[in-house]
């Protein structure tokens, strides 16, 4: 049953400048050093609107680079913790921290301290990475598929054995961890994190891109928690499905939806008609963004080659706005037609616990906090039995 509701806010600082298919050209974006930092502002706004009108965790994305103004926040431990003084209640998700631009050991330390310091508000989750710009330049593998999931792979392992042994090593193709070296008149075999999370074992979280069955049996193995966002229904419900059995081959039994969290593209509107026009143009920003990266999951030929190798056929492919609405991919709606496509998705996936609302590329800051007054207001309630106050 639906019991979070939460917010992806990914670090736009667009502001609702000229946005869609008419709109600026994404590569002749451009903004001052001011604009670009005052995705902290803008988060910190957010953060305690949605603290005032109940919402669960604020969750964002580790991105580098972006002059263009789309995803502004280079180091999630960071953030949560300047949030967390200006809150009380909220949490805050790595959605995602990238972490093949990090040697793991300085990833696990960042968020153990940041643990400590907002008192366990941090919900750790870890990527591959999707940019070239990002991922390559520092030193990692991003056209090469293979190398970087190996890569990933190995650095998690590091990463987990960080937080939760009281001593580790590690030996593998990436790492020696420690070197063997002389230290204070002994050969260093083993070393620990100082300090380690608070609050272990550390949860953890991953989005579901491609929905291979290799990434469901590393979720599986480790207990991954999986979060899908912008993704046709079809491949929402094999995906739900394929992480249900995954888990179970591993030993555990989950209800359908248990561990997942489904982020959600949308607009209220007073009418469906409104919700409609008002979302195309966000939806358009959107495709400008993701397309040239090979990240639209509408369409089998779309899913059949994501991330950089892929960008051509997303570009060819080019974008039905109403068949992706058809495919539920984006959803523009009345709070009541919300309310049912919800409770819908109780009834197939009776699991399912966490919403997610995404703060999507061009909308502005006011325009975003007003859907999420009318969410609370007039959706949540129907989940929670109890009504939200204005604010």
């Amino acid at each position: 049953m639906i019991k979070y509701f939460s917010v992806l806010y990914a670090g736009h600082v667009l502001e609702g400048d000229t946005i869609g298919f008419k709109g600026t050209p994404l590569d002749e974006r451009r903004y001052s050093n001011e604009r670009l930092a005052s995705v902290f502002e803008i988060s910190k706004d957010i953060a305690q609107h949605m603290e005032r009108l109940g919402y669960d965790i604020l969750w964002s994305a580790e991105h580098h680079f972006q002059r263009e103004g789309y995803e502004c926040i280079p180091n999630l431990s960071t953030w949560g913790v300047y949030l967390a003084q200006h809150t009380k209640r909220l949490k805050f998700g790595c959605a995602f921290n990238v972490l093949t631009m990090w040697h793991p050991i300085r990833l696990a330390e960042d968020f153990a301290v940041a643990d400590i310091l907002t008192n366990g508000r941090m919900i750790f989750g870890i990527g591959r990475g999707y940019h070239t710009r990002e991922v390559e330049t520092f030193g990692a593998p991003m056209l090469d598929d293979a190398a970087n999931r190996e890569l990933f792979e190995e650095q998690f392992e590091i990463v987990m054995k960080a937080f939760h042994e009281e001593a580790f090593s590690h030996s593998g193709k990436h790492y020696t961890l420690p070197p063997e070296v002389p230290y204070r008149g002994y050969t260093l075999k083993d070393i620990t994190l100082v300090p380690r999370p608070i609050r272990r074992p550390v949860e953890v979280w991953q989005p579901i891109v491609s929905g291979t069955p290799r990434a469901f049996d590393f979720m599986a193995k480790h207990g991954i928690k999986g979060v899908m966002l912008g993704t046709a229904e079809q491949f929402i419900d094999q995906w739900i499905h394929a992480y249900q059995e995954a888990n179970a081959r591993h030993g555990r039994t989950l209800q359908l939806g248990e561990n997942m969290a489904l982020g959600l593209w949308s607009y209220l509107g007073d009418t469906h008609e409104q919700a409609k026009s008002k979302l195309q143009p966000i939806f358009e920003e959107h495709v400008k963004f993701a397309a040239p990266l090979g990240m639209l999951r509408y369409r089998q030929d779309q899913m059949q080659q994501l991330g950089p190798t892929g960008v051509a056929r997303h570009i060819a492919a080019g974008v039905d706005y109403e068949g992706v609405l058809a495919k539920k991919a984006w959803i523009p709606a009345t709070t009541a037609e919300m309310t049912d496509y919800l409770k819908d998705l109780e009834r197939r996936y009776p699991g399912l616990e966490h919403i997610i609302l995404g703060f999507p590329f061009g909308a502005s800051a006011a325009d975003f906090k007003d859907q999420l007054q009318r969410f609370a207001r007039d959706v949540m309630p129907a989940f929670r039995g109890r009504a939200v106050a204005a604010h």
